[in-house]
C-alpha cells in the first residue's frame, strides 16, 4: 500500500511530524513502513514552458526547434519527443536544473542548433513507465491549458510529496484505504479524523427509472447498489487526481475510470463504471454463471466461466466478472454520455475462487478477497457520483437502485482491565485503556467492570478479546512492555546433548580450517545416489522446479564437491569444506527417513608455509587424521577397513567403522572422477552424522599429566602384502596389556631387497605405568608377549 502523505493530510493533521518521524511510529505501532519515496527526487527549476513555435531541425529528421515561453523569457530548446508541438504547455528543465538520478541540465548544440534546457518526460521526472498515461508513454507529457507559464512544476503539480510503502500483514485490511489509514494515524497522533463531505446536486429523474436491478445469488452478493450518471464528458483527469493516483501506484485513463480508481484507494470499496447504453437493456442482473458461458473481458481476454462463479449480467449476457474484471462490451470510452456506477459486497470466498480460477488478480479483488467494509459500499457510490458531477459534468440522477440483505452491525466485545493487563504481564491504567480505545474511534462503554467495546466494520480483523488486547498494547507501545521472566517451574534452557556434539564436530572443522557450506537438498537423478552409504529407492518431487532439483539427495558428497569445483574454477587452488546435513532414504514402510551426515572435500595444499619452504599436498592420511580426531574428540574410537566405492579410487578407499558396523567412508576420488569434474588430487569423507551423534559414550575424564617417564620400543615386521596393518596393530594392542599405551606404524617399505609379496611395516610402542616407574625387566615381559602373538599371526621379525 502505497501512502501520499499529502493525500493523508486531507483526513488527518500530520504537519507537526516530518516523513521519517510519522513513517518511525506507523511502523512502532504494528504497521511497518518499508520505503520513504521522495517524489520530487531533489529536483530543482523545472518550470511550465508554452511552445511559442515548432520547426523541424534542418540537420535532424527526428529533432525539432522550439521556441519555448518559460515565463521570464523565450528559450530555443532542441526536442525529440514524435508529439511535439505548438501551442501546448509543457514541463521544462532550464540550465542549471537537477533531475532524478543526479543529472544536471546544461546549454547545449545539438546538430549545430543551441539548446537552452530540456523539455521533459514524466519518465524523466521520476514517475514509473508503467504510471504514465498511455497517451503519453512515448513522448513528452502536455500540461493542462490552465497551466501559469514560468510556474513551479514540482509544487504546483503536487510532486512535493513524501510516499510511504506499507508492508501490511493480510489482517490489517481496512489499512488498504486512505481513509482507514487516516484512523490509523489519527490513533497513533490523539488527531480527529476528517471525512469527505459528499454533496452534490440531484436530477428531478430518478435512477429507479432508467435501470433495475436483480441479485439472484444473494448469499455471493448480499448488497448491490447502482447510481446513474448522465449527460458526462468523458476526457483527461485534472492534475491533482493524476497525481494521487500516481503516487497510489495507480496509472490514470480518464475521468471516470480516474474516479472509480481513486474512490477505491480513498474508501477501500472497489467500483465498476458501465456505459449505460452498451447495457442495452436497462437492467443488471447478479447471478451465478452457466457452465461453459464466456465474457471477454478488459484485457480482450475471452475467458470461459464456471457455474461456481459469480457474474453481472444485463439479463441476458455477462458483462462483468463479480469483484474481479469488467467485460470489454460495456467499457467506458469517449463516446460514452451516460455511465452505471456499481458498488457491491462480494462474498470473499467467492471473489477469491475466481480469482484463482482465471489468474486475475488486481487491487480490487485483493480487496473484496479481505472483506471491505459493509458500511461504505453505499458513501463510496456517493462519492463517486460526487467527484464524476465535478470532474465529468455529470447529471447525478436521483437515488441509486440498491439491494440489500447485508448485515452491517457492528461487533460487541466485552473484555476487563484486569484481563488485559494479565494477558500484557503490566499495568496499563483504565484511563489509557479508555483513551486508546477513543483514538481508534471503538465507541466503548464500561459497565460491571467490563468494558464493552462496539468494533467498527472497518476493523473486520477485530473478533475476540485478545484482538482489543493487542490493539492496546499496539498504541500503549511495545517499547513499554516490561521484559520479564516466566514465573513457572521451567526446564532451563540448553542444548541437548545430540546438538552439543554437533556443535563439536563443527568446532573441529573449523578449527582445523576447513569451511561450512550449505547445499542444496534436491538434485538430479544422475546425483541422488552418487557415494550413497545406504542406497535405497529414490525420492522425486511431484512438481520438480528442474530436472537437476527433481530429487532428494542421498548423499552430500555430489553437491560438496560441485561447490570444490566452483571454487577452484575461480583460481581457488587449495579448497577445504564441510557440510552438515541431511540424507533422505526410503525405509521399508515407505516412509521417508531424515538422517544427517557429515561429509568433507578438501584438495590443494594442506600446508603452505612457503617463507620456509614446506609445502603438504593433501592426500589420504590427512583427513584419516582428522577423523581420528573426531573420535577422540567425542570419545569414540574409530576403526577403518579397506573397502571399495564407486567413483573413489581402488586401492585408496577405506570405510570408516564404529563397534564392527561401517559409518562412514573415506577416499580419493577416482581419476575419471577428477577429470570429469576438473579437479586434482581431492580427498573426501562422509559419515552418518546422526548414528554418531545419538551413541551414548562415557563422561570424558581428564588424567593428571604423568610424574613418571614412558619406555618405547620399535619392532619391524614382514608382513604379506596383503596383511593390513591395522589388523597388526590389533594384534599388538590386544597382547599388550595394560603397560601398553599407545601403537603408531612409523615406517613401511616394499623395496627391492624384500621378498616378493612382502612388505615391511615398524611400529612404534610406548609402555606406561601411571603409578610408578617401569623396569627393563617390566617392559621386556609385556613386549615378549606382544612378539609371541604377532609369531602366532604369522608376523617375521626383521632383522
Amino acid at each position: 500500500m502505497l501512502v501520499s502523505i499529502n493525500w493523508l493530510k486531507d483526513y488527518v493533521n500530520t504537519q507537526q511530524f516530518p516523513p521519517a518521524e510519522l513513517a518511525e511510529k506507523i511502523t512502532r505501532s504494528g504497521i511497518e513502513v518499508d520505503a520513504i519515496i521522495d517524489r520530487s527526487h531533489g529536483m530543482t527549476n523545472i518550470v511550465v514552458g508554452y511552445v511559442a513555435s515548432c520547426v523541424k531541425h534542418p540537420e535532424a529528421d527526428k529533432l525539432s526547434i522550439c521556441q519555448v515561453d518559460v515565463g521570464e523569457e523565450t528559450a530555443q530548446i532542441i526536442c525529440g519527443a514524435p508529439n511535439i508541438a505548438q501551442g501546448q504547455k509543457v514541463i521544462v528543465a532550464r540550465p542549471g536544473a537537477k533531475l532524478p538520478g543526479g543529472i544536471k541540465i546544461k546549454k547545449a548544440k545539438l546538430r549545430g542548433e543551441e539548446s537552452n534546457g530540456m523539455i521533459c518526460s514524466l519518465q524523466e521526472l521520476g514517475i514509473e513507465n508503467k504510471l504514465v498515461p498511455k497517451a503519453y508513454a512515448e513522448g513528452i507529457y502536455v500540461l493542462p491549458e490552465d497551466a501559469e507559464t514560468g510556474s513551479d512544476v514540482i509544487t504546483n503539480f503536487h510532486l512535493d510529496d513524501t510516499v510511504l510503502e506499507f508492508d501490511l500483514t493480510p489482517n490489517r485490511a481496512d489499512a488498504m484505504s486512505m481513509i482507514g489509514v487516516a484512523y490509523e494515524v489519527g490513533a497513533i497522533l490523539s488527531e480527529d479524523v476528517q471525512l469527505p463531505e459528499i454533496s452534490y446536486k440531484e436530477a428531478v429523474d430518478r435512477a429507479s427509472s432508467m435501470l433495475t436491478v436483480t441479485v439472484d445469488a444473494p448469499k455471493a452478493n448480499p448488497l448491490y447498489v447502482a447510481k446513474v450518471v448522465r449527460n458526462i464528458k468523458v476526457q483527461e483527469s485534472p492534475m491533482w487526481l493524476q497525481q494521487r493516483l500516481m503516487a497510489a501506484g495507480i496509472r490514470p485513463h480518464n475521468n471516470v475510470v480516474d474516479v472509480t480508481n481513486f474512490v477505491l484507494m480513498e474508501y477501500g470499496q472497489p467500483l465498476h463504471a458501465f456505459d449505460y447504453d452498451l447495457l442495452e437493456t436497462g437492467t443488471i442482473t447478479v447471478r451465478q454463471a452457466t457452465e461453459g458461458e464466456t465474457i471477454t473481458t478488459l484485457d480482450d481476454v475471452e475467458r470461459k466461466l464456471a457455474a461456481h462463479q459469480l457474474v453481472i449480467t444485463n439479463g441476458e449476457k455477462p458483462v462483468a466478472i463479480a469483484g474481479v474484471m469488467g467485460g470489454a462490451n460495456s467499457e467506458v470510452s469517449d463516446s460514452t454520455t451516460t455511465v452505471v456506477i456499481e458498488s457491491a459486497y462480494f462474498e470473499p470466498g467467492s471473489v477469491r475462487q475466481t480469482s484463482r480460477d482465471h489468474g486475475l488478480r488486481s487491487d480490487a479483488s485483493t480487496r473484496f478477497e479481505k472483506g471491505v467494509d459493509p458500511n461504505r459500499v453505499i458513501p463510496a457510490a456517493e462519492r463517486a457520483a460526487q467527484l464524476l458531477s465535478q470532474l465529468a459534468g455529470g447529471e447525478v440522477l436521483a437515488g441509486s437502485v440498491v439491494f440489500d440483505e447485508l448485515n452491517k452491525e457492528e461487533k460487541i466485545i466485552n473484555v476487563s482491565p484486569d484481563f488485559i493487563n494479565s494477558r500484557l504481564g503490566m499495568k496499563i491504567s483504565f484511563e489509557d485503556m479508555w483513551d486508546i480505545l477513543n483514538r481508534l474511534k471503538f465507541n466503548t462503554e464500561a459497565a460491571n467492570g467490563q468494558l464493552v467495546i462496539s468494533v467498527p466494520t472497518r476493523r473486520q480483523d477485530i473478533q475476540i478479546p485478545e484482538d482489543i488486547i493487542e490493539e492496546i498494547a499496539r498504541l500503549y507501545g511495545y517499547d513499554e512492555i516490561p521484559a520479564t521472566l516466566p514465573k513457572a517451574e521451567t526446564t532451563p534452557g540448553g542444548l541437548t546433548p545430540y546438538q552439543a556434539k554437533r556443535r563439536i564436530v563443527r568446532n573441529l572443522m573449523e578449527g582445523a580450517g576447513l569451511l561450512q557450506t550449505i547445499t542444496y537438498s534436491l538434485t538430479s537423478v544422475k546425483s541422488a545416489k552418487q557415494f550413497a552409504l545406504d542406497e535405497t529407492e529414490a525420492t522425486r518431487l511431484l512438481m520438480p522446479m528442474s530436472e537437476e532439483r527433481s530429487i532428494l539427495r542421498q548423499s552430500l558428497l555430489p553437491h560438496l564437491l560441485e561447490s570444490v569445483t566452483y571454487n577452484t574454477a575461480r583460481r581457488m587452488d587449495s579448497v577445504a569444506l564441510y557440510e552438515t546435513g541431511s540424507v533422505f532414504l526410503k525405509g521399508d514402510d515407505e516412509l521417508l527417513n531424515e538422517q544427517e551426515h557429515l561429509a568433507v572435500a578438501i584438495t590443494g595444499l594442506w600446508i603452505d608455509n612457503s617463507w620456509q619452504g614446506e609445502k603438504k599436498p593433501v592426500d589420504f592420511f590427512v583427513l584419516k587424521g582428522l577423523v581420528e580426531s573426531l573420535g577422540e574428540k567425542l570419545g569414540v574410537n574409530f576403526t577403518f577397513e579397506r573397502g571399495q566405492m564407486d567413483d573413489l579410487h581402488p586401492g585408496r578407499t577405506a570405510f570408516i567403522m564404529l563397534n564392527d558396523e561401517r559409518i562412514g567412508v573415506i577416499g580419493q576420488l577416482h581419476p575419471s572422477e577428477q577429470k570429469m569434474r576438473d579437479l586434482k588430487t581431492t580427498i573426501v569423507m562422509e559419515l552418518n552424522l546422526a548414528a554418531l551423534l545419538n551413541l551414548e559414550t562415557d563422561t570424558l575424564v581428564y588424567t593428571p599429566v604423568p610424574r613418571y617417564p614412558a619406555i618405547s620400543r620399535d619392532i619391524a615386521l614382514v608382513l604379506s602384502k596383503d596383511t593390513a596393518a591395522a589388523t597388526i596393530e590389533t594384534t599388538i594392542r590386544n597382547a599388550g596389556g595394560k603397560l601398553l599405551k599407545d601403537v603408531r606404524v612409523f615406517d613401511l617399505y616394499e623395496g627391492d631387497k624384500m621378498q616378493e609379496g612382502k612388505k615391511s611395516v615398524a611400529f612404534s610402542l610406548t609402555y606406561f605405568d601411571p603409578e610408578k616407574t617401569l623396569t627393563d625387566e617390566e617392559v621386556t615381559n609385556a613386549h615378549e608377549k606382544v612378539i609371541a602373538a604377532l609369531t602366532e599371526a604369522g608376523a617375521e621379525l626383521r632383522s
